[in-house]
């Protein structure tokens, strides 16, 4: 494994007179319908510039575009390419099929091969998808002779059950024409042809190790830029949402899915009132799962909640009334049935606020038990109840908690250092592609 402690090679690593330039593969980029996974990119790109690499990103082309003033990777100076991409599924809902576009979805495209292809002054293709999509990043990595990298955002191996079964229900009912082109593209062997594969998540990279242990598997995780949630803007938040004035907030960032699992926090919210009168619950994130958003809007109104939980949309992660939100709230609760990282918890902890997490393998590997939050089972609520009073009854406590947190934050998961480890990991499998592409041509000269 490749060791990212050093310092030998410089961060202005260039490709004769250039920068190494990079093109970065996204199943899905819509600022309107931001998550994890875009916050985790748009990241990574401002790390890998800081550290002289330039990135291009390819996704696929939007029914309604958006304004180029809400395009936070625009505004931030990256060029965007889009390309055309469809769900090559015979009978499936018009509602299944929105569903399959908002989470990724395994789409296909005859155009992005050729964007790719004809894109100049490429080093190296970097892609954020498996499947089809990643099987063309592949295909046309290979073609250019340039190294290819593939990086894990959700669970792979490391998928619960319910979490698979949830991915999987949209696709039902219809013929799947797609798994043609799979065949074409190898899709299934995206990872297995990565020169390396990127995983967040410790469990991941250690199943992966034992799936293809000839792989080469770097634990690379997501970052956050601390000096945006330095400056205070809970005012912001409360002329955003004027109910969080005087009630102790309960914060929860992500899609509205069940995956996220939104109406668990919902069902809890009673017993949370019981035990904590002025509670105030709001769930910030876009809509990627419609049966779920219609679920807990109508447990909303069954339980009468309608003046105790918020539901604004979805928020950028730069924007001022969602960096307040954070730093308004008493506690940011994630109750997900799969996490691969957890990035919120980090923004949580930037932002001064104190966590509490669901226990999968992406909350277990940045929340320490006890020191810098807590975990919960999900099929334990009194677990639950439990994180929720330790971290609420103790202000001291609390304060202690987020800490700890926003140490680890500022040690271990800076942005500009995360860049700095992927942009050495290019420049080393960009060396290694031109050395065997001379040895290949000595030897073919010296056989001619």
């Amino acid at each position: 494994m490749m060791n990212f402690t050093g310092n030998a090679r410089r961060a202005s690593f260039r490709t004769g007179e250039r920068e190494i330039r990079v093109a970065h593969v996204l199943r899905k980029y819509d600022a309107r319908e931001w998550g994890g996974t875009e916050s985790a990119v748009c990241e990574l790109l401002k790390g890998l510039r800081a550290n002289g690499t330039n990135s291009v990103v390819y996704a696929p082309k939007l029914e309604v575009p958006v304004a180029i003033e809400n395009d936070v990777l625009r505004n931030d100076g990256f060029d965007v390419r889009r390309f055309h991409a469809f769900v090559p599924i015979c009978g499936a809902s018009a509602a299944d099929r929105k569903s399959l576009v908002a989470v990724g979805g395994n789409l296909m495209s005859f155009d992005a091969p050729l964007h790719l292809l004809w894109e100049p002054s490429l080093d190296v293709i970097h892609t954020h998808t498996l499947n089809r999509l990643g099987g063309i990043a592949r295909l046309v990595a290979r073609q250019r002779n340039i190294p290819f990298v593939a990086t894990i955002h959700g669970g792979f191996l490391d998928l619960p059950e319910a979490a698979a079964e949830k991915l999987a229900a949209p696709t039902r009912g219809g013929i799947d024409y797609g798994k043609f082109f799979g065949l074409l593209l190898r899709s299934r062997h995206v990872l297995a042809d990565a020169d390396a594969v990127i995983t967040v998540n410790p469990r991941e990279a250690e199943l992966l190790r034992a799936k293809f242990p000839a792989l080469r598997i770097e634990l690379v995780p997501h970052g956050v830029p601390l000096a945006r949630y330095a400056r205070n803007h809970r005012d912001a938040a409360e002329r955003f949402l004027p109910a969080i004035r005087g009630r102790t907030v309960l914060l929860l960032v992500g899609r509205i899915d069940g995956i996220k699992n939104q109406g668990f926090l919902v069902n809890c919210m009673p017993e949370i009132m019981r035990r904590v009168p002025n509670a105030l619950l709001v769930l910030v994130g876009p809509v990627t799962d419609a049966e779920h958003d219609r679920y807990v809007r109508s447990r909303i109104r069954e339980l009468g909640l309608e003046t105790c939980v918020l539901m604004p949309g979805p928020l950028a992660p730069d924007d001022p009334r969602l960096i307040g939100l954070y730093q308004s709230a008493r506690v940011f609760v994630l109750p997900s049935l799969s996490e691969t990282f957890g990035l919120v918890l980090l923004e949580a902890w930037a932002s001064g606020c104190a966590v509490i997490a669901s226990a999968t393998s992406g909350a277990k590997q940045v929340v320490r038990e006890g020191e810098n939050g807590h975990l919960f089972q999900l099929d334990d609520t009194p677990s639950f109840f439990n994180a929720l009073s330790r971290t609420l009854d103790d202000e001291e406590r609390r304060k202690a908690l987020v800490a700890a947190g926003k140490r680890m934050v500022m040690t271990k998961f800076d942005t500009v250092v995360l860049g700095h480890r992927m942009h050495d990991l290019y420049a080393e499998l960009i060396g290694k592609t031109r050395r065997a592409d001379r040895s290949v041509r000595m030897w073919n000269g010296g056989n001619s």
